[in-house]
Parts: structure tokens; C-alpha cells; sequence
């Protein structure tokens, strides 16, 4: 990241590159595009992006580096490598936990806060709604790359998430890790088959023993997908015969400056219902 490049009434910085990455052994690849905020305690602070070393599938993700204004006039990040806490310029303590809950019993409606479709239609939310703690979601198209699936971000390296889900007859529905329209995996199922989704191309097709009605789970330890199931509403659980490694879902592969997100989808006909959604760090 370069500041202050001449062009007009600017002047190069004499420290310039102020950030970049020295070493392919650090944590924060690919780090620049900063914006200068004055903190409240009139403190001040660079927001920028970067991409964590092997988890290119997470996109390009927002980091927060402590700026010292110098003697000259000049400014500095003091930041380092980003890989620890850094500490809180009122009290200095360190930074404490942060983000969202992701689980979701449906009690509202988080579109847009929580969950978004990929690439709406202007009438997309028209699919969607909850009532009684459960997600309705009509279905459109016919496999994951037409269906627009509701996403959400979530930025942990390693993490399962798990849906009860009911569909209609003639409809399709399952849990996906999804890039976008060509670059996506997951499970679903209708009646009678499990439908099974890598590399955004609908393949193996096995039977399904628990009809409209499923409890799945899907874990991504590290880009080590794996699928689960159970027709009893999560008391035992079924370990799919399938998985995929999925490192390679990502920007350099795809373009679009995208991030792998978990998701729900439904297609053919009807509606799914979704409900008693859990997400879990692990």
C-alpha cells in the first residue's frame, strides 16, 4: 500500500510502501486499499483488506491496524503481521470477542443483516418468509446455479453448520458451501434420491432412506467437507459416503472477489422449510 502518490498537490510518503507483505510466511497476504478513521479517543486507525495465508476461500477480509501520526507529519502503521490481538488505546486491554451469532431459530426474518441471496432477482424476497420459527423458501430454478441461494458470511477456518429441512413434493433442497453460480458443493435431496453437488456440477445421485423430511449437517475442517444426515431429527446421525477438499474455491480460480459462504437452497417445485438452524465453530 502506497500513500500520498504524486499526482497534483500530493507528495510520495518517504516510507512508502507503508504495508505489504515481506514474506510468504506471514498470516495477511495481498494487503492494501486503506481508509484513515479517527478513533474516539482521538486515536487513529487504518481499515484495509487482506487474505489469510491458505484461506483464500474466505475473500478478501477487513483489518484494523493502530496509525501513529509522526514528528514530520507523516503516518505509520504499527500493526505488525495482524496475527494477535492488539491492544485498546483506552485502558489497553486486548481486543475482546466480536462478530454476529450465526445460528438462527428463525424467530425474524435477517434478510440482509444475516442472510442474502446471491445475485437477487428484484423479486427475490418475495420467496422468503418465517413464520412458527421456520424459514419458507419457494423454490426457483432447478440445481444451486439457478436456485439464488440464501447466504451467509461466516469467517471461521474451521466450522459445521445443520438445518432441519422439509421440502414439497417435486422439490429439491440441501445445504451448500457456495462460491457462485459454477464453483459450489453441498448435499440435497428430494423424495426419493440425495442429490450431491462438487464443483458447482449436480453428480452422484444415491437413494434416500428418510423421504421429505431430513436433519443435515455439513463441516468444513480446514477445506475437508463432509455431510451428515439423520431422520430423527438430530439424535443420530448418518456419515454421507461422500466429501470434497475445497481450498481451491476461491478467487484465483473463479475471479469475482467472492468468499465460499454456507448456505441453504431450494429448487424444482414448492417450498422447503427450513428450521432449528445451528452454527458452530469449532
Amino acid at each position: 500500500m502506497i500513500s500520498n502518490v504524486s499526482n497534483g498537490f500530493w507528495v510520495m510518503n518517504p516510507r512508502n510502501p507503508l504495508v505489504r507483505t515481506l514474506s510468504a510466511a506471514e498470516r495477511w497476504w495481498s494487503r492494501g486499499h486503506a481508509t484513515l478513521v479517527e478513533g474516539p479517543a482521538g486515536d487513529w486507525w487504518s481499515v484495509y483488506h487482506g487474505y489469510e495465508q491458505g484461506f483464500w476461500t474466505l475473500g478478501r477480509q477487513a483489518l484494523l491496524d493502530p496509525v501513529v501520526w509522526t514528528d514530520d507529519g507523516w503516518f505509520e502503521m504499527r500493526g505488525g503481521d495482524l496475527s494477535q490481538p492488539i491492544a485498546n488505546p483506552v485502558g489497553g486491554e486486548k481486543s475482546g470477542p466480536h462478530g454476529q451469532p450465526l445460528s438462527d431459530d428463525f424467530d425474524a426474518l435477517r434478510l440482509g443483516t444475516k442472510w442474502n441471496f446471491f445475485k437477487p432477482a428484484p423479486d427475490e424476497q418475495t420467496r422468503v418468509r418465517v413464520a412458527d420459527n421456520i424459514l419458507h423458501l419457494a423454490a426457483r430454478g432447478v440445481a444451486p446455479s439457478s436456485s439464488s441461494p440464501l447466504l451467509l458470511i461466516a469467517g471461521d477456518l474451521r466450522y459445521s453448520f445443520e438445518c432441519d429441512i422439509e421440502i414439497a413434493p417435486g422439490g429439491t433442497a440441501g445445504l451448500l458451501l457456495f462460491y457462485d453460480e459454477r464453483l459450489y458443493c453441498g448435499l440435497g435431496f428430494d423424495e426419493q434420491r440425495f442429490v450431491t453437488h462438487q464443483y458447482g456440477i449436480e453428480r452422484a445421485r444415491p437413494a434416500n432412506p428418510h423421504g421429505r423430511r431430513i436433519r443435515m449437517r455439513v463441516t468444513n475442517d480446514a477445506h475437508i467437507v463432509t455431510y451428515e444426515t439423520s431422520g430423527d431429527g438430530g439424535r443420530s446421525w448418518r456419515r454421507f459416503d461422500r466429501g470434497m477438499e475445497v481450498s481451491g474455491y476461491h478467487h484465483n480460480v473463479r475471479g469475482g472477489f467472492l468468499m465460499l459462504r454456507p448456505g441453504l437452497y431450494s429448487a424444482g417445485a414448492g417450498e422447503a422449510q427450513f428450521s432449528n438452524f445451528r452454527f458452530r465453530a469449532m
